[in-house]
Order: structure tokens, then C-alpha cells, then sequence
């Protein structure tokens, strides 16, 4: 019948002007063209039903047409970094991916907000959190974006989750540095299924 819902926006591309889902279906093809490529997403929250909040953005992710082979980590509590609040439940989530690293980026954008994310000042309490922490082996420093995360390295509660999906990434040595943090697993990685 011609019509499907945007998965983002929720908008009928039927209602969009004629020059629009032309444009929309010439970039439907040309991802179903380009090579995949491995992305590491993290997850994390700590307000409201964190874990379910996880779990419904593991699967609205795993569900994208330019997504295919997701895994995920297992679920871990760890304290707030630099900040106050109720503890985080983390996680990670490797996928193949045919979008570009800034679409990516906005599938996750647009999940926070749907989430209810807010942003009232830094490392403020979150519904839900997704960083791109790698897109393949693509450095990107922009103004909206920069992959790798620049801190990934520093955080156990990105290195324990990461390193039970790539452990060539997240070294033994990496986390040994991060010991300190106070980082525990509480769920395999059925959590999400």
C-alpha cells in the first residue's frame, strides 16, 4: 500500500512531500549497500524501571532495518560516576550496522528522548544513557560526535560489559586499572531477551 512507519519518528512516509521519500528510499538502498560494520553501544540508566528501560532499548535497537547480529552483555549495578544518585544498571551492546556513524547516533538520540532524557546539568541522574562508544575502527571528532568515546577506557562500567563482547578491545589490562570501581554483575545476558 505504499505506507510504513518511520521507526524514529513515527511518521507515515506517506505524509512526507514526494522529493522526501524519494530521498528516503535512495538512502534505504544505499545502506542496504554499504558493507556492515561493528558498532559498540552502552547502556546505562538509573531512573525510574532502569532494566526494563534497557531492555526496551536493546530490542527497539536490535530491530532497526541497517542493524543485524546484535549481541549484548550482561547487566551490571555500578555506583554514579561523579555524581550522585541511585545506582546505574550498565550494559553493552555490540551490533552490525549499514548506517553511518551519525545516523547511528540519532537512532540513540532519539531513543533518550523517547525514554524521557533529560539533560539538567552534567552527569545528571538519566532514564536512559546510550553512548556510541565504537564504530568500527572510525575516529570521529565533531561537534555532535566523538568515536571512539573519549572515555571509554576510564569507566569499569564500560570495559566489564565490552570485554565479554571484545575482549581484543577491552584488555585484562584495562580492567585491572579500573578494579577500583565498584562495578557488579547482577544479570547474564538473558536480561534483555
Amino acid at each position: 500500500d505504499g505506507i510504513r512507519d518511520d521507526l524514529v519518528t513515527g511518521v507515515q512516509t506517506c505524509a512526507l512531500p514526494i522529493w522526501r521519500r524519494r530521498l528516503l528510499v535512495a538512502s534505504e538502498a544505499m545502506a542496504r549497500r554499504r558493507t556492515p560494520v561493528r558498532a559498540y553501544v552502552g547502556l546505562g540508566a538509573n531512573l525510574g524501571q532502569a532494566r526494563q528501560t534497557l531492555a526496551w532499548a536493546v530490542h527497539r535497537l536490535s530491530v532497526l532495518p541497517d542493524v543485524a547480529n546484535p549481541v549484548w552483555s550482561g547487566l551490571y549495578a555500578t555506583a554514579p560516576w561523579q555524581a550522585e544518585g541511585p545506582d546505574y544498571l550498565n550494559a553493552v551492546l555490540g551490533m552490525d550496522v549499514r548506517c553511518t556513524a551519525p545516523e547511528l547516533w540519532g537512532h540513540l538520540a532519539a531513543l533518550e528522548y523517547e525514554a524521557g532524557r533529560q539533560r539538567p546539568y552534567r552527569h545528571a541522574p538519566r532514564s536512559l544513557d546510550l553512548d556510541l562508544l565504537f564504530y568500527g575502527a572510525a575516529a570521529i571528532a565533531s561537534a555532535t560526535l566523538t568515536v571512539p568515546h573519549p572515555r571509554w577506557h576510564e569507566r569499569a562500567f564500560v570495559l566489564m560489559p565490552l570485554h565479554e563482547l571484545a575482549p581484543h578491545i577491552a584488555t585484562p589490562a584495562m580492567l585491572r586499572a579500573t578494579a577500583a570501581q565498584r562495578c557488579t554483575r547482577v544479570a547474564d545476558a538473558q536480561w534483555a531477551a
